[in-house]
């Protein structure tokens, strides 16, 4: 019972950080398509004696809207302010949150692979919250630092830290959980820019200008850069959020080259957008992306280990032994194994049926990926793997 209410709150939880999660990037997408599409208003206008920098018209649901930009702020400010901050808040508490309740607390099953690292639990769980920690201070440094005035080398250098990043976890967790940790420091990251940077010079601007003072510029100029960071981070933590169900990138020998690869490619694509939003039509960033996500497919193509001979006849109750013993722990009506409460993916393997109807599922997971079983808890030997893809090979007969 313990187990299924754990897994009912992580439902619940992952609904609520899929939801603060579309509000938070939504916003983000808003407000950097509404930045580049201002238009300028005529010098002479009384909009821009106001200060107004930019505005534009929109019509959406039946109702005109007009929004205004200010080069700096307004000369008096209203008594309501909208701020946009509990998106951020609350999609790094869920996602910390579902961290802890489907990782840390399993983290022998989800986290530890013995064939990279006999881990202890909490070994495990210093490494994965070191690297959301570490990440946010080595990115505030680095931004703070005389290359922070550079963008575009911010960018390589960030790009190329994260790339470590998940060469060092995939070395020390298995894939699945190494790829949520560079996720969920890249999350810590971004919810980090908005608690410590953006929304704190944004109460200075506020402060100074109810106390009659002009604002630090500077304020909305660092606030800004953090702002433009979160917006390219979006499309990889999303794929990140995703990685879990496809088992050919996290289980790649190269996991950590797969990553940077798909992330890399998020971020041309998201750069395309950016620009596109400003008037231009930069292709070229679209089809580079595009060319990466097809060399990630391409690399990740299903290729077998080379898998010793298999002594003996293949049948059906050889195979149905192996999965007995190697998968029926998780995959039952009613999992046996630590912290599974529900078969995943619904795949049920206790009868001669269920295995049949799943044989390309079970090669792919066992033979193919070899990710299953997780951290290979019920050690499946290489024979039996090879059992198995002789029998799916013959056809995955029933007798």
């Amino acid at each position: 019972m313990e187990a299924h209410l754990i897994e009912v709150l992580a439902m619940l939880v992952r609904w609520l950080h899929v939801i603060a999660g579309i509000c938070w990037i939504g916003s983000s997408f808003y407000f950097v398509w509404l930045d580049h599409s201002l238009d300028a208003p005529p010098p002479e206008s009384d909009e821009a004696k106001k200060g107004v920098s930019g505005e534009l018209w929109a019509v959406h649901g039946g109702g005109f809207y007009n929004p205004q930009k200010y080069a700096v702020a307004p000369a008096k400010l209203p008594e309501k302010l909208h701020w946009f901050m509990w998106e951020a808040y609350t999609t790094w508490l869920s996602g910390t949150a579902l961290l802890v309740l489907v990782y840390w607390l399993n983290a022998q099953s989800m986290m530890v692979d013995p064939s990279l690292l006999a881990l202890t639990t909490h070994q495990a769980i210093a490494i994965g919250l070191g690297s959301m920690v570490v990440s946010w201070f080595v990115y505030d440094l680095l931004c703070r630092s005389p290359l922070g005035r550079h963008d575009g080398v911010v960018a390589v250098v960030v790009a190329a830290l994260l790339t470590l990043l998940a060469w060092e976890l995939t070395r020390l967790l298995g894939g699945r959980a190494a790829f949520i940790h560079v996720g969920a420091s890249i999350g810590t990251i971004m919810a980090a820019n908005v608690f410590f940077l953006i929304i704190p010079g944004q109460r200075r601007m506020v402060a100074a200008m109810r106390a009659g003072k002009k604002p630090n510029p500077q304020d909305g100029i660092r606030g800004k850069q953090r702002s433009v960071h979160n917006n390219y981070f979006t499309l990889p933590v999303v794929f990140i959020m995703i990685s879990n169900h496809y088992a050919a990138t996290y289980s790649h020998p190269q996991a950590w080259a797969v990553l940077a690869l798909i992330c890399a490619a998020g971020v041309l694509i998201r750069h395309y957008f950016n620009r596109e939003h400003k008037g231009a039509h930069p292709w070229g960033y679209l089809v580079a992306g595009g060319a990466l996500i097809a060399v990630v497919a391409v690399w990740t193509a299903p290729h077998v280990q080379a898998l010793p001979p298999v002594s003996g006849p293949v049948t059906f109750n050889r195979v149905r032994t192996i999965v007995g013993q190697r998968c029926v722990a998780c995959h039952s009506q009613t999992p046996t194994f630590t912290g599974i409460t529900q078969p995943p993916a619904g795949v049920i393997l206790t009868s001669p049926a269920g295995i049949v109807q799943n044989a390309q599922r079970i090669y792919q997971q066992v033979v193919v990926t070899r990710i299953m079983p997780l951290g290979n808890a019920t050690q499946i030997t290489d024979e039996e793997r090879a059992v198995i893809a002789a029998w799916v090979t013959a056809g995955a007969p029933a007798n």
